[in-house]
């Protein structure tokens, strides 16, 4: 997935993420930081959201299903993977990928998993706690090595 695919996927769930919150458009707009002639034009498909509007969208909403239902568990984390190609950090507790995610590898003390819906890949330890994220596959399997010898090594 890149910024314009989720550009996409966030502008046409406006409508339903807003409703979901039990929003008026006006509310919505004002949370945003958009007007609301903005706000509707983007829900009639008008136009899209800009990627400054998808990201506070997924900051305000982050627990919002249907957010979830088409970036899959974490929104932010996945546009925060988009945004800078790849998270390379100890980083966030997670819930340790039971219904989003799927198992691609396991070393050491570390996992690999892919997300069934934005496809993107994060590295997990044993404690799920999230070290690194990115779309790309070599990257990924590449720090997982990385870190398990890193681990060893300590």
């Amino acid at each position: 997935m890149n910024q314009d695919e989720a550009i996409i996927l966030i502008s046409n769930k406006l409508k339903l993420i807003r409703t979901e919150h039990n929003y008026t458009q006006d509310r919505m707009a004002e949370v945003l930081g958009i007007s609301k002639k903005t706000l509707v034009q983007i829900e009639k498909g008008r136009t899209t959201a800009g990627w400054t509007v998808c990201a506070a969208t997924c900051a305000l909403f982050r627990e919002s299903q249907v957010l979830s239902s088409v970036l899959g568990a974490d929104p932010l984390e996945v546009l925060e993977t988009i945004a800078h190609e790849k998270i390379d950090a100890p980083k966030d507790k997670t819930m340790g990928g039971k219904v989003w995610w799927k198992e691609i590898k396991m070393h050491g003390a570390f996992r690999l998993q892919q997300n069934v819906i934005s496809q993107h890949y994060r590295i997990l330890d044993e404690m799920d706690f999230r070290w690194y994220s990115s779309f790309d596959k070599e990257d990924a399997l590449e720090r997982l090595n990385e870190l398990s010898v890193q681990m060893k090594g300590e």
